[in-house]
């Protein structure tokens, strides 16, 4: 209900957002944060390298740009440099896109099923999921709690 609802509530809202300049973040597109023509497999093999090479987790992010609570978090990300930065020092990240045009059927059904978007999965550096994460546990009010964000990462980190 909450995905249908903010949906609705997004595509109210979605002209100023879709009219701003892409943040510098992997995979951005002018679209929104999650670039639909990535190919996740491809994506994941070279995590699960860098992973393998840096002795990190891989924090995998699945959402799509028609997702508010998916612009939120990119946003969090954008706007909460301290916690980005302890995710980049602990884990690869890597954005996965669903949506209507791109379900990645194939890709995502490789992993728990997902209740609502975005999704968290923390992955270990061979790809094994490690958690499987409600994104709604780490919000606070309109948006995301650093507190429990931190809490999250430190918690996974391996």
């Amino acid at each position: 209900m909450r995905a249908l609802t903010l949906s609705l509530l997004f595509a109210i809202a979605a002209a100023p957002l879709a009219a701003q300049a892409p943040v510098a973040e992997a995979h951005a597109t002018t679209a929104g944060p999650f670039d639909l023509s990535r190919d996740s497999f491809k994506d994941l093999e070279a995590a699960k390298a860098e992973a393998k090479a840096t002795g990190r987790r891989i924090l995998m992010d699945v959402g799509g740009n028609w997702c508010p609570w998916c612009h939120l978090l990119h946003g969090f990300w954008v706007n909460n440099p301290e916690v980005k930065s302890l995710r980049d020092k602990d884990y690869v990240f890597l954005m996965v896109s669903y949506s209507k045009e791109r379900k990645n059927e194939a890709f995502l059904g490789g992993f728990p099923k997902i209740k609502g978007y975005p999704h968290l999965f923390i992955l270990d550096a061979a790809g094994k999921v490690v958690q499987s994460q409600d994104t709604s546990e780490l919000e606070e009010g309109k948006g995301y709690s650093a507190a429990k964000m931190t809490a999250f990462l430190e918690k996974w980190k391996g």
